[in-house]
């Protein structure tokens, strides 16, 4: 009977001990659930894990990583490998490159970690006729002072009669929006100008002025495309004088037209595109296109990929970009992807879809050849506006 009794305790124990190891082994787990949880949302929208993120991650991955993990389940995908190849790549070396961001096939992801600067050859360019990486625009950051002093401009007697000369022509475009502004046009580098009008100047960081500059080349735009039926409104902020009220300094030009960007998005409501104009620092050789005898400032769209919502802004981009291809062959540098490594990184292109920053023509251009260019763009992007509004009102 003892014996009994003792046997059914000593059960009784193992079933008690049992279920607490069990019941710390839950507990564990749901604690573990609940930090987890608590971390991925208390961490910033930035850092958070998306499908963006594991996008970025796979990009690291050796393409033929994937390719295996098909070959797993239709083996007749292997016949396709060259020999010498059918091996998976090792786990190590995916592991090596996943958590140091070196690839040790490629020694520019080494540099890029190490010597400043060189990580922007990682950006995209989609690019047009023969660009390459000498292409990618290059933006002027001198001190403030030095983007506010006074220097001499001028313009030829043609070239100002072009820009100051108002369209007397009636738009007699059976499409038209009316009283609606659609298109919001602005300067973050306002004072960004061109060598060929500052007689005195020869540094191209130091191309700026106050009136000569890239504001006309907007507004010289909005004209084109007032013309085909599509209203736009030109902010005439100068970025510079407010920066220097403010205090700030050059490299915070973002900070503060994003706020005029926010007070034209709460005032207009019709707005449905963006478009902030700039001069890039690169010279002549890489900024101009002949087309039928006539010399054309290149364009170049850059997209901000620092933030998740970019992918209607690329669309849109590389749709006028090849829309200007057809039309105007060599006008269009591309599309660069510009991500935060080394510089900004949104653009403000993260307050709307259709945001786009447009560098036009380069310090060596002149007004003429930006004017050319502007009502190129007008052209180009009238159609391809009346066209998607053509698609919306049939669905």
């Amino acid at each position: 009977m003892a014996s009994c009794i003792f046997m059914k305790k000593n059960n009784w124990s193992k079933i008690v001990q049992t279920f607490s190891r069990r019941s710390g082994i839950y507990i564990i787990f749901f604690v573990s659930i609940f930090l987890l949880i608590s971390v991925l949302t208390a961490v910033q929208p930035a850092y958070r894990f998306s499908s963006d993120m594991l996008s970025n991650w796979t990009k690291e991955m050796d393409s033929t990583i994937f390719y295996h993990l098909i070959t797993m389940e239709n083996r007749a995908y292997k016949q396709s490998f060259p020999e010498g190849e059918a091996e998976i790549p090792k786990l190590s070396g995916l592991f090596f490159e996943l958590t140091s961001n070196v690839k040790p096939t490629d020694p520019r992801s080494l540099f890029g970690n190490e010597i400043p600067g060189f990580a922007i050859f990682d950006n995209k360019l989609l690019m047009a006729s023969d660009n390459d990486f000498t292409h990618f625009p290059i933006e002027s950051n001198p001190p403030l002072e030095e983007v506010l002093r006074e220097r001499e401009a001028v313009l030829t007697e043609e070239e100002e009669a072009e820009g100051e000369e108002e369209t007397k022509e009636e738009i007699e475009n059976e499409q038209t929006t009316g009283d609606r502004d659609v298109v919001f046009i602005y300067n973050t580098h306002n004072r960004e100008s061109f060598l060929p009008h500052l007689p005195n100047e020869t540094n191209p960081n130091a191309a700026m002025h106050g009136e000569i500059n890239i504001t006309k080349v907007s507004d010289r735009l909005a004209e084109g495309l007032e013309q085909k039926g599509i209203g736009t409104q030109v902010d005439k902020t100068d970025f510079g004088e407010l920066l220097n009220e403010l205090g700030m300094g050059y490299h915070q030009s973002y900070e503060v037209s994003r706020d005029v960007v926010a007070e034209a998005m709460a005032g207009n409501q019709e707005i449905q595109y963006m478009f902030d104009l700039h001069r890039d620092a690169l010279r002549r050789d890489k900024t101009t296109q002949t087309i039928e005898g006539e010399d054309y400032a290149k364009i170049l769209f850059v997209i901000g990929t620092g933030h998740p919502d970019y992918e209607n802004n690329l669309k849109v981009a590389t749709e006028l970009h090849a829309l200007i291809e057809e039309a105007y062959p060599g006008m269009s540098r591309g599309v660069y992807q510009k991500d935060g490594s080394g510089g900004n990184g949104i653009y403000n292109q993260d307050m709307a879809d259709n945001a786009l920053l447009i560098e036009f023509g380069g310090v060596d251009n002149t007004m003429e050849e930006l004017y050319r260019s502007a009502d190129a763009l007008a052209e180009v992007f009238s159609e391809y506006y009346w066209d998607a509004e053509a698609v919306q009102s049939d669905q």
